[in-house]
């Protein structure tokens, strides 16, 4: 297997956890913190697409898909490149509010298109190369592949269980 396919492998994963994580939770539910201070489903699965498409489209030189398409108004917020999520208090998690699983689930799956055609284009030196010099030490395009994923799932797999205490009730 050669680093493209075993890339390709782990995020093509993400869509379908991502499906099964909001598939028929109502937009209020969505929106349910499982206690006071927790991250609701619908901004768990709207952070992790919001920086996979960052840092993806960073990668490509391209706008994000944020940016370019109309996922930001279908999640009640403006098209702002900076908003990932990443430092949210509680009333600005509280304003992420996507109007269905389905917008959920389709602008993850655009992102993700974009992110597998991305990946079928790389050569294995492409990993090596720098992406990013503000750290100590610098940041591979490798590394900042894996860490893009490490977070998806990590918050793919937070989603998953926090739907299960809403729908506990």
């Amino acid at each position: 297997m050669d680093v493209n396919d075993l890339l390709t492998e782990a995020y093509d994963r993400l869509p379908g956890l991502v499906r099964s994580a909001v598939d028929g939770l109502t937009p209020e539910q969505l929106r349910q913190a499982p206690a006071p201070g927790a991250n609701p489903v619908g901004w768990l699965v709207w952070h992790l697409t919001r920086i996979q498409d960052h840092h993806v489209a960073d990668l490509l030189g391209a706008e994000q898909l944020w940016v370019s398409g109309d996922w930001a108004g279908r999640f009640g917020l403006a098209a702002d490149p900076d908003e990932t999520g990443y430092g949210h208090t509680l009333d600005r998690i509280a304003a992420v509010r996507p109007e269905s699983a389905e917008v959920l689930v389709d602008y993850h799956r655009a992102v993700a298109e974009r992110t597998a055609a991305y990946l079928r284009g790389l050569r294995p030196a492409d990993l090596d190369r720098v992406v990013d010099e503000a750290w100590d030490p610098p940041v591979t395009l490798g590394v900042r592949l894996v860490s893009v994923l490490e977070d998806d799932l990590q918050h793919v797999g937070q989603a998953a269980y926090v739907r299960g205490l809403v729908e506990r009730g």
